[in-house]
Formats: C-alpha cells, sequence, structure tokens
C-alpha cells in the first residue's frame, strides 16, 4: 500500500489509525492513544459511539440521498429542531464548514445588493482569522500564509484586527454588507472575542444596515457549554455558519440565518448532497444525545475540571503562558515551539495540534470522561518535564 497517490496538502503524523472507542484511538499496530483533537473538533461524542451507528444503520437501509428536487422528511426535521433551538428561521445545509462559510458570504452580497444596489459590497473581516480553503472562504480569512498563492482574492473585501473597535469603526460605512468573524478564533490561536468588541460590532452593523455573520464551525455546537457559542456572548448574529460537531464525525454543514438575512431565493445556492436523508438522520442523533441527552449541560464541569488541571501545570513549568479558550476548546499559550510540543505529545500517545504561532489546542470530545483529563494531562505533565 502506497501514500504516494494522495495529493502532498497535509503534514501528516506517521501513523494510521484503524479503529477508535470513545476517547481513544488505536493504530495499525494497536497502539492506544488519547485522542484530544477529535477530528478537529468533529467528534464531539467521541469515536463509535452508539446513536451514530444506529442512525447510520437504520437510515442507510431507508435511503441515503434523493437530491434537492425532492423533500426528505430528516432533512426537514434537522431544520426544524436547528431553528427552535435557536433565534433564526431558516436553513441552508451543505457538506463542510467552508461550504457554510460560502452561504454566509453570498447571503451578506445579496443582503447588500438589495438593501443599497451595487456598491453596497464590501465585507469586513478579521485578522488572524480562518474560514476556509475555497476562494471564497479564503479571500475572508486573514491570514497571509494561506492566501499568498491563490492571488488574486475575490474583491470587495477589507481586514480589521480582531478586538480593536477603532480600527472597525475607521474601515464601517454604508458600503459593507456584512461583517464576517469567529467567537473564538480557533486556528488563529484560541483567540477569544471581548463582550465590548461584540457588542461594537453589533451596533455597527445595525447603524450601517450590515448583516452581521458568527463562524461558529469550531466554536459552536456544544464546544462552549451552549448549543450555539452566540448564547455564550449574549449577542445573536444575522447568519451563523456550522459543520464539524454538527455531524459527530459524518460530513454536514450549515448556514442558519434569521428574517432580516432571508435574502436567498430559487436558483441563488446550491448543494448536490447538502441535507441529505443519511446526514440529517446522523445530526439529528447527535444533537439529541448533546442536547436531550445532557452532554452539553456537563460542558462547564469539565473544563473547570481541565482548567484547574492545567493550571497547576501552568504553576510548575514557566513555558506555559497562559490558558485560553473557553469550555472544551482549550489553548496553552507556549513559549517552545509548538509543533515540537506536538509531537512530542504524539510520541507519548496524546494527540493535540496546534493554533497559531504559539498555542497547543485541547478539543477533547463533550463527551470525555474525567479519567480521560487525568490521562491526558498526565502525559502533558510527562512531555513538559523534558523541557526542564
Amino acid at each position: 500500500m502506497s501514500e504516494s497517490n494522495i495529493m502532498n496538502t497535509y503534514g501528516r503524523f506517521g501513523v494510521s489509525f484503524e479503529k477508535g472507542i470513545g476517547c481513544k484511538l488505536y493504530d495499525s499496530n494497536g497502539m492506544e492513544y488519547i485522542d484530544f483533537v477529535s477530528g478537529v473538533a468533529v467528534n464531539c461524542l467521541g469515536h463509535s459511539h452508539p446513536s451514530i451507528i444506529k442512525a447510520i444503520e437504520e437510515q442507510s437501509r431507508k435511503v441515503m440521498h434523493i437530491s434537492n428536487y425532492y423533500w426528505n422528511s430528516k432533512g426537514i426535521e434537522l431544520a426544524e429542531k436547528l431553528c427552535s433551538l435557536s433565534e433564526h428561521d431558516s436553513v441552508f445545509f451543505c457538506n463542510s464548514g467552508t461550504e457554510a462559510m460560502e452561504v454566509g458570504i453570498k447571503v451578506a452580497r445579496k443582503y447588500g445588493k438589495v438593501h443599497g444596489g451595487e456598491s453596497k459590497n464590501v465585507i469586513i473581516y478579521m485578522k488572524e482569522s480562518f474560514h476556509g480553503r475555497t476562494m471564497g472562504a479564503l479571500s475572508v480569512t486573514g491570514q497571509e500564509k494561506y492566501q499568498k498563492d491563490f492571488k488574486p482574492l475575490i474583491g470587495g473585501t477589507k481586514s480589521v484586527k480582531f478586538n480593536d473597535i477603532k480600527d472597525l469603526e475607521d474601515k464601517m460605512n454604508e458600503n459593507v454588507c456584512g461583517v464576517i468573524m469567529e467567537p473564538i478564533q480557533g486556528e488563529g490561536g484560541i483567540n477569544v472575542v471581548s463582550i465590548e468588541y461584540l457588542k461594537a460590532v453589533k451596533k455597527l452593523c445595525e447603524e450601517n444596515n450590515a448583516l452581521l455573520v458568527f463562524d461558529e464551525v469550531q466554536c459552536g455546537i456544544g464546544r462552549l457549554g451552549t448549543l450555539f457559542a452566540y448564547e455564550k456572548f449574549g449577542v445573536v448574529p444575522d447568519v451563523v455558519c456550522m459543520a464539524k460537531a454538527l455531524g459527530g464525525g459524518f460530513p454536514i454543514g450549515a448556514a442558519m440565518v434569521n428574517k432580516k438575512a432571508s435574502v436567498l431565493e430559487r436558483g441563488d445556492h446550491g448543494s448536490t448532497f447538502g441535507g441529505n436523508p443519511l446526514a440529517a438522520a446522523v445530526s439529528l442523533a447527535v444533537l439529541k444525545e448533546l442536547v436531550d441527552g445532557g452532554v452539553i449541560s456537563k460542558v462547564d464541569e469539565k473544563s473547570s475540571y481541565i482548567r484547574a488541571k492545567l493550571g497547576i501545570l501552568k504553576e510548575k513549568y514557566p513555558i506555559i503562558q497562559e490558558i485560553k479558550g473557553i469550555g472544551l476548546l482549550i489553548g496553552i499559550k507556549l513559549n517552545v515551539d509548538v509543533k515540537e510540543f506536538s509531537k512530542r505529545c504524539f510520541e507519548n500517545k496524546l494527540l493535540a495540534v496546534t493554533a497559531g504561532k504559539d498555542v497547543i489546542r485541547l478539543l477533547p470530545p463533550l463527551n470525555v470522561e474525567n479519567e480521560d483529563i487525568d490521562k491526558a494531562v498526565e502525559i502533558l505533565d510527562k512531555v513538559l518535564k523534558t523541557y526542564n
């Protein structure tokens, strides 16, 4: 078996995983790893969760895909569930976070055209943000390293400094159709928005008749201890883009809009696989566990547990500069090479990836057990000792 037929677009660790149960992964040699990556915030219920397996088995025996020329009951039920749990009115289903962001971009652009004409087309985004790899999402991603080889990108965009109200005020005007942001910048380094800044963004959007678009792809669907990330901050956006944990490991994305942002009409957008019965059935099973099963209600408690243990490590090891994040979206800011640190964690059978230039990211399943947290912290302690 050769790896040479797969495009070399990822810096992969030298392992092939064959099986996963809960918070554990097992490689082709049967070695056990503690998984605190969770498919990058995807596997919110861990690996091989019985509810997800049951949903796939049951729905796959009925119908998996029929195309959006026709209705399907699972897609309708999922849309109703999401809207009933939010302050929003309608949903577009797709397959990934990047695709969900494309919807957010197009909604903002059309809203501008409808409410301000051709000149109301500017989209403001945040520096250090990450929204995806398609040309649209890349054009509102605030990191040059992802953009430089693919220019020219789409026009009509402006970047502002995250949490800098003055910079936003200087660039906001009547030609802005939308402001796109992550409440917590994941790839950028687990940077948390300030409430003051978020309220200012909302106010400026309202004053300039622009849409506020939240990218909750990584920070949403329970990771902060609320179903939607915006609930943690008390500011409701016009558009919420989500994916990752929405399917618990099965590909699905969605963009949810309120009445104000409900501007797309027939033919404005599409997705061949979006909202297919199999994906919708899995997502419904995931939401049932997270919301009705009480998984989300325990996130704050688990967050306090792991943060207390990380706080002890911070006191013990000066290379830890800060513990960042909210809920189970956690960053450890270090003054050492974080890629090397991630490698040492891997060598000690803990999966933990980087975020930004100086942060190690911890993204355990939302139903992680305390004993798995203990094991992960023990490995972190072991790795940190190697820097003494």
